[in-house]
C-alpha cells in the first residue's frame, strides 16, 4: 500500500509547478548547502563506501531522500504530508552471498522525522545522517544489520558539472545542484546478522537537489562514484533510453586532492557481464567497461547479488553495489555502481 501512496504523491508533485528552479551560475555555499532545500521537488544525501572488516572487505550504502508535496502545503494539520522523508540502507557482506538491506518512509514530523536546512541533519525516527562540525555521523538499524559510522573529510568538496550545476539530459532545465565529498575516512561499528565488528574504510558522499523529472524517453541511469588509489576521484553516469542506448552522459574527474576537476565528454558504459536476480528475475549488467577520463576502466562487483528492493518505500527496485576498478594502464580504485530502471521507469 505504501508504494501506491508514494507513487500518487510523486505524480502530484510532478504535476505541480511551484518548485524552486535549478539555474546555471548559482554559487553553492558551504556549509549551508549541505542542509535541506525544501523549496525544490526532490533531494537526496547518498553515502557509499568500502569497509575493512576482520573477515575481509564489505560495502555499505545509506541514502536519505526528501520529497516536497505541494498538494498538502497550507493545511492546518502538522500531520499533512507536505514533505516526505524516505531512506535506504544496505550492507554488502560477501559471507552471506546477498545484500542485507532495509528501507523506511514517513511524512515529515519534526523533530522525529525531518530534513533540516543549514547543515546536513536528516532523521527518520532512529535512522539519521548528521553533520557535526566538518564530519558526518550515521546510525542505521535494520533487521539483519546495523551501521554506526563516522565520516571525516580528507579532500575539498568536488563540485559536479559546471560549478555544481549538473546536467541530467539534453535540455538545460533537466539539471540538479550536485556536489560530492570523495575519500571520506570512515571509522565505526557494523553489525552483520548479530556479529558486531569495528571497521575502518573510505566513503563517498553525494548531495543533490532538483525540481525536474527524468527527460522524456529516459527510463533510468547507470552511475559510478569511485575513490581512486592515487587519491583521484571519478564520477560518471549515463541516462538510458528504454532500448538500453544512451540518452545523455557526462562525468567529472579530479586527479588528486586540490587539483582542478574537469568535466568529461568521453563517458561510455559497456556491459560485459550480467547477473539475473533469483527473486525478481531482473537482469543487471553488474560488470562494466567504462570509458572516462581518457582511460578504459574495468568494473567488477564485490559480489553479484547487490539488488535492493525498496518498492515498499520509494517504489524503486534497483542494483547498487561495491565495485573494484582497474584501468588498462594499471590505475585502480574502489567505488559504487548504481543501476536503475532495469525493472521499470524510475519515478523520480
Amino acid at each position: 500500500m505504501r508504494r501506491f501512496i508514494l507513487a500518487a504523491v510523486l505524480a502530484l508533485a510532478t504535476a505541480a509547478a511551484a518548485f524552486d528552479p535549478v539555474t546555471p551560475g548559482t554559487a553553492l555555499r558551504f556549509p549551508a548547502d549541505t542542509g535541506a532545500h525544501p523549496g525544490h521537488r526532490i533531494e537526496w544525501w547518498y553515502v557509499t563506501g568500502w569497509l575493512d572488516a576482520p573477515h575481509g572487505p564489505h560495502g555499505f550504502q545509506v541514502t536519505f531522500f526528501r520529497l516536497r508535496n505541494p498538494e498538502s502545503e497550507g493545511r492546518a494539520s502538522r500531520f499533512a504530508p507536505a514533505q516526505l522523508v524516505f531512506a535506504h540502507a544496505a550492507l554488502s557482506d560477501p559471507r552471506h552471498g546477498r545484500l542485507l538491506h532495509a528501507d523506511r518512509t514517513a511524512r515529515a514530523y519534526p523533530p522525529l522525522v525531518e530534513a533540516r536546512a543549514g547543515a546536513t541533519d536528516v532523521r527518520l525516527d532512529d535512522w539519521r545522517l548528521v553533520r557535526d562540525g566538518e564530519a558526518y555521523r550515521t546510525r542505521i538499524a535494520g533487521d539483519e544489520f546495523a551501521l554506526d559510522l563516522a565520516f571525516t573529510p580528507t579532500q575539498p568538496v568536488l563540485l559536479q558539472g559546471d560549478r555544481g550545476f549538473s546536467r541530467k539530459g539534453p535540455a538545460m532545465s533537466q539539471a540538479s545542484y550536485y556536489y560530492s565529498e570523495p575519500h571520506l575516512r570512515v571509522e565505526g561499528d557494523v553489525t552483520s546478522r548479530g556479529e558486531r565488528m569495528h571497521v575502518t574504510g573510505t566513503a563517498w558522499l553525494d548531495h543533490e537537489w532538483s525540481s525536474e523529472v527524468l527527460a522524456p524517453g529516459a527510463t533510468g541511469w547507470d552511475w559510478l562514484g569511485a575513490n581512486l588509489d592515487d587519491g583521484g576521484a571519478l564520477m560518471a553516469f549515463r541516462i538510458r533510453k528504454a532500448d538500453g542506448t544512451t540518452l545523455f552522459s557526462t562525468g567529472t574527474y579530479r586527479p588528486k586532492a586540490g587539483a582542478q576537476p574537469r568535466t568529461l565528454d568521453d563517458v561510455a558504459f559497456t556491459p560485459t557481464r550480467s547477473w539475473r536476480s533469483p527473486r525478481t528475475g531482473i537482469s543487471y549488467p553488474v560488470a562494466m567497461s567504462v570509458t572516462a577520463a581518457g582511460r578504459r576502466w574495468t568494473l567488477e562487483p564485490l559480489m553479484d547479488d547487490q539488488e535492493l528492493d525498496a518498492r515498499s518505500s520509494s517504489g524503486v527496485l534497483y542494483w547498487e553495489g561495491a565495485v573494484r576498478l582497474k584501468a588498462d594502464d594499471g590505475a585502480a580504485g574502489r567505488g559504487y555502481l548504481e543501476l536503475t530502471g532495469y525493472a521499470e521507469r524510475v519515478p523520480f
